[in-house]
């Protein structure tokens, strides 16, 4: 071969008449059926899939057509799938026996996956109070870290201001809601539940927030003794009383049992007197319920003695 012949390499018939239109064609995302047991809930999810009424309805949805919107995952590095946007899809298909799912799987940093599966289940009409707390919270995370990122046109740093107001304008919220929601993070699992039982109403709970595990135990144990949710006056003045140094069961029971002025004539038996009647197995539910069935029968025993 001559010394300045160039070493050229022919194309397949395939790359030479293939179109830039297939090309992109190939890279699109494509809807695969994946193995329902290959896919993982999504690291810390905050919205729970409960087996409630809706989700009965979406089981039988699903019986009947399938899953028609597809799942959003991204792969794991130990494998399988981590599913970004699709939880109560996914569990509707395990119940109603399905063996395979179609899913969308994309390849995304932990913080794009973050916004994505928040941004997803915000579009939700029920969203429960600790819900929205631990979303907001993961985004705000998520978008502070995106911010301190660069590339190679800009360099930006995004404040916890900015990120704040950012979240909150996208929820159409202000700042300070979404701070507010994001300090429920710091309440204890019972106290969570009873926000989201609506036991214990929104402003008290933020306040409620600012004591510590213990702390909220205590006031825990005396709101069941006294049998009483707290107002937001008695939370601030509990909180108060806390970053002063003053906290106690004692001061949180003498805080919760004062009397109310709409319910100045409610009675208040503590939970360990009435303990000594009931079974330790007994909610305070079952206990309470107990109670009003024999109130009614004395009152009955009373009306018949009345007549005769």
């Amino acid at each position: 071969m001559p010394k300045g012949s160039l070493n050229v390499s022919l194309k397949g018939a395939d790359d030479i008449f293939s179109t830039e239109e297939s090309r992109q064609e190939q890279q699109r995302e494509q809807v695969q059926q994946i193995p329902i047991g290959e896919l993982f809930p999504f690291k810390n999810h905050p919205f729970k899939v409960l087996d409630d009424e809706s989700m009965q309805r979406t089981v039988e949805s699903v019986e009947q057509y399938g899953v028609l919107s597809p799942l959003i995952a991204r792969p794991r590095p130990e494998g399988g799938y981590e599913i970004i946007s699709g939880h109560r899809r996914q569990h509707a298909a395990q119940l109603a026996g399905l063996d395979t799912l179609p899913v969308i799987v994309r390849n995304m940093d932990d913080d794009a996956a973050v916004l994505l599966m928040v941004d997803s289940n915000l579009q939700r009409e029920n969203i429960l109070p600790s819900e929205r707390a631990f979303a907001y919270k993961m985004k705000l995370e998520a978008l502070k870290n995106q911010g301190a990122r660069s590339d190679l046109t800009s360099t930006q740093v995004v404040s916890k201001l900015r990120s704040n107001e950012q979240l909150g304008a996208e929820n159409n919220q202000s700042r300070e809601t979404v701070r507010r929601f994001i300090r429920l993070t710091s309440l204890i699992p019972e106290l969570l539940d009873m926000l989201d039982e609506k036991k214990i109403a929104f402003n008290p709970a933020v306040e409620l927030s600012y004591l510590d595990e213990s702390q909220q135990r205590d006031f825990l144990e005396a709101m069941n003794d006294t049998q009483n949710a707290p107002s937001l006056s008695q939370a601030q003045r509990l909180k108060k009383l806390a970053q002063e140094g003053h906290f106690s069961y004692d001061v949180a029971f003498a805080v919760m049992g004062e009397e109310k002025k709409d319910e100045l004539d409610k009675v208040v038996i503590k939970n360990d007197t009435l303990r000594k009647y009931f079974p330790r197995s007994y909610t305070p539910k079952q206990m309470e319920d107990t109670i009003i069935k024999l109130l009614e029968q004395w009152q009955r025993k009373l009306q018949r003695q009345n007549e005769r």
